[in-house]
């Protein structure tokens, strides 16, 4: 993990209005954050530079692009070997359905956030690519009923 930067409350004010759209306007953002648009410019490219803001997306509708279903798979894996882990990992960041993967503790290996468009989709998506997945041995899958909250914002403490 890398060394922890000082950051001002300008600093987080530009944080805040960057996660709310990333598409602001160096002038608009400056503006709202108190500063000119050259100081916030620089401040915003050192944030980029430094790592804090690691980069940009567009948020898509999942429903409008078949990709409506959520499912939880826990996984196990048959060997606890260092290359077992390295081997599932590769492939699991390959599978373009999985949008998110955890090394987890307790009962299971690794945590698996995936959107297919409907069932039969996570059926064949199990069977065919989840289960043939290097050292898997076992998994279960919790599928969502309902998102109940659903952002990529993070919480900004303050020094």
């Amino acid at each position: 993990m890398s060394e922890r930067k000082t950051l001002s409350k300008i600093d987080f004010r530009i944080l805040d209005e960057l996660q709310k759209n990333g598409r602001i306007s160096y002038a608009e953002l400056a503006r709202r954050v108190g500063l000119t648009t050259s100081p916030c410019m620089e401040r915003v490219k050192r944030l980029e530079k430094e790592g804090i803001i690691k980069g940009y997306t567009a948020l898509l509708d999942p429903e409008y692009l078949q990709s409506n279903l959520i499912v939880f798979v826990q996984i196990r894996l048959a060997r606890m070997s260092h290359d077992s882990f390295e081997e599932f990992k590769e492939a699991a960041v390959a599978i373009e359905e999985v949008q998110e993967c955890f090394l987890i503790s307790g009962n299971f290996d690794y945590l698996i956030k995936a959107r297919v468009s409907n069932m039969d989709h996570y059926r064949k998506f199990l069977g065919d690519t989840l289960l043939s997945l290097p050292g898997v041995q076992e998994s279960t899958t919790l599928v969502v009923m309902e998102q109940v909250k659903d952002t990529t914002n993070l919480k900004l403490r303050r020094n």
